[in-house]
């Protein structure tokens, strides 16, 4: 049976190759244009737009909120979701030992298993709870568990779609200043360049960090009620008795079933 205590994790490089890539060839592309990296530097369209963006934000959520979602950005970066064959495995040992033995001698084998979840739905099989009522608890504890591992995209969306409004309104407040100094024509260009940095700097971060990292988030989410699903139906199956090998089957086709549907779903947004 699995230990607990090992749950492996690795690093994953992409959602820094993408960041460093979209804003590295952004960057090239505005120098190859003729453009100065200086004058994408202005400290107070920074300030306008990711100050602005922020308190937006806190007028939407909490600071426990806030603390929830800069927490969750490690795992953009730290992965440690289960591969389907190690959950599908898992469940087929404790599959042939209840065929053998009876769910009853699983007893001792719960505490073994690495998954919290997994440990929660075979200990309610185990004390004989009724297959309603295993679905029902483990159901609702996987909604909830899912609200709370989506809040964290809920911010960096919002955030994503105050940005580049934010971005507007220092442009508006740049080209007020503009105006203010028409007289002086030495302070034109530079002033309207500044303006619309703002601009630059509210749709480039949406664009290419806030709005990316909340796809980020959610995908991890709904990965993991996928897992949590199909741990619901193994769970049931190891109750009802069902072959290890039908049980075997019927989980590779939930995870085939729901990946297709992810993949569905994000083709949806995208379009």
């Amino acid at each position: 049976m699995s230990r607990r205590g090992n749950k492996k994790s690795r690093f994953d490089v992409n959602p820094l190759i993408g960041m460093v890539m979209a804003l590295g060839l952004i960057a090239a592309g505005h120098v190859l244009e003729g453009g100065r990296m200086g004058s994408l530097a202005q400290f107070a369209a920074g300030l306008i737009v990711f100050g602005g963006t922020l308190g937006a934000v806190l007028i939407s959520f909490s600071f426990a909120d806030l603390r929830h979602a800069f927490g969750s950005l490690r795992h953009m970066f730290i992965d440690q979701a289960k591969n389907p064959e190690e959950v599908i495995a898992a469940i087929g040992r404790f599959a042939v030992k209840a065929r053998k033995e009876g769910i009853m001698k699983l007893e001792d084998d719960v505490e073994q298993a690495d998954d919290p979840f997994l440990r929660r739905g075979l200990s309610l099989a185990v004390d004989g709870a009724t297959p309603t009522t295993i679905r029902t608890m483990l159901e609702g504890e996987s909604m909830s568990r899912f609200d709370s591992e989506e809040a964290p995209a809920r911010v960096f969306e919002s955030a994503g779609g105050y940005a580049p409004t934010v971005g507007i309104l220092g442009a508006v407040l740049g080209l007020i200043n503009v105006m203010e100094n028409l007289s002086d024509p030495t302070k034109l260009g530079s002033g309207i360049a500044v303006a619309f940095v703002a601009t630059v700097y509210g749709v480039g971060s949406a664009n290419l960090i806030f709005l990316p990292i909340a796809t980020k988030l959610r995908t991890i989410a709904a990965r993991e009620a996928r897992r949590r699903e199909v741990i619901i139906e193994g769970i049931l199956a190891i109750q009802e008795g069902l072959n290890p090998r039908l049980i075997d089957q019927k989980l590779r086709g939930l995870f085939a079933i729901e990946e297709e549907s992810s993949r569905s779903r994000l083709r949806g947004r995208a379009a």
